[in-house]
């Protein structure tokens, strides 16, 4: 369901706050071609991602700013796989709900899981996995969860076998190695949340390696932080959101040194500057941009 559409709204917000947003519509998502939300290898989205917000801030008007990258749900899980391609690049991350974990809820059961392994490269397209509604699950306010249901960007059927099975594995693999995290970062997680397991959010806060890390848990609040909540909640999740941010985004240098103690590469990197265009064909996306002080990806 991850598009760049349904993030405007988080993107325009950051925006106005003096932030420069940059989003990617996932191959086979929102308005990028390939079948719809069909993910082959997970890798892909992260080579993907990493490539393009790289290419980004190398651009001469981004050198120097402050580099974060900022995922919900399922791009929780790419933001953070992005920041474990290169453990030194990015100053932090924001991960709101972040896919670390399937919660058993919406999880099917293990001899399903197993059945259908056996036959995912025979029919990886096909739409047959047994799953919950996350729109139902996901959205707390009504009015806000048929605003989404009406978005034809989002894709609303069954998940394919390989894109489902490739959600499980990342996030196992994931749930694994929550010590290799370094980067400072800010979990937000709704303690009510049935797609994502708030546990392991609770479990990436005191495994991670990084040493500025912080969580935030509110109860009461579903899966959708900032897009399926009553205002007043997205509101207050947003004014953590900038909190965090503005403490962290202080212009530095070409070599600036990151709250996790690390030295950062120069964003003119040979390395990014030679770095070959993405094959695959991607939509993106400027979400917004003001006077372009600090930069938020």
């Amino acid at each position: 369901m991850e598009c760049s559409n349904f993030m405007k709204g988080v993107g325009t917000k950051l925006a106005s706050h003096g932030f420069a947003v940059f989003g990617i519509d996932y191959e086979g998502h929102g308005r990028s071609m390939g079948a719809r939300c069909y993910i082959k290898r997970f890798d892909n989205i992260v080579q993907d991602c990493s490539s393009h917000f790289k290419s980004i801030c190398a651009q001469e008007e981004y050198k120097g700013k402050r580099r974060f990258l900022y995922g919900e749900s399922m791009g929780g899980a790419v933001a953070l796989l992005t920041h474990k391609k290169d453990p030194t690049f990015w100053h932090g991350a924001l991960l709101v709900a972040p896919m670390c974990k399937i919660n058993e809820k919406v999880k099917p059961h293990p001899i399903v899981i197993s059945v259908l392994t056996t036959v995912e490269d025979v029919i990886p397209k096909w739409k047959i996995v047994p799953a919950k509604d996350v729109i139902d699950s996901a959205f707390k306010d009504p009015i806000k969860r048929e605003e989404v249901r009406g978005n034809k960007l989002i894709y609303q059927q069954k998940p394919r076998l390989k894109t489902a099975l490739e959600m499980l594995r990342t996030s196992m693999k994931l749930e694994e190695s929550l010590n290799e995290i370094t980067l400072p970062f800010f979990v937000l997680h709704g303690e009510a949340d049935i797609v994502t397991d708030p546990e392991v959010s609770r479990a990436l806060y005191k495994r991670a390696g990084s040493s500025d890390k912080k969580i935030k848990l509110y109860p009461g609040m579903w899966h959708a932080l900032t897009a399926g909540e009553p205002d007043e909640n997205i509101d207050a999740v947003f004014r953590d959101i900038i909190e965090w941010l503005d403490e962290r985004a202080g212009d530095g240098g070409p070599h600036a040194v990151n709250l996790a103690g690390q030295v950062s590469p120069p964003v003119d990197d040979p390395m990014v500057k030679t770095m070959k265009p993405v094959k695959r064909p991607l939509n993106v996306r400027l979400c917004g941009l003001r006077n372009g002080r600090r930069t938020a990806t």
